[in-house]
């Protein structure tokens, strides 16, 4: 009963630290992409980020 007990613990934890390194992953990727977008000083970069921002009614200034 224990070791079934420890397994499923240690696959819980497993599991959730799974979902904690995909989430701050995505949440940094995602960061840079804006901040990289945002900040480009490669005008096609900047200026795409800029019509996409537009295009799905986000203001951006």
């Amino acid at each position: 009963m224990s070791i079934s007990t420890i397994s499923h613990s240690a696959t819980t934890t497993s599991t959730q630290t799974r979902r904690l390194t995909a989430a701050v992953s995505a949440l940094l990727l995602g960061a840079f992409l804006v901040y990289f977008a945002g900040f480009s000083p490669i005008n096609a970069v900047h200026n795409a980020a800029h019509d996409t921002r537009h295009s799905s009614a986000f203001p951006c200034h």
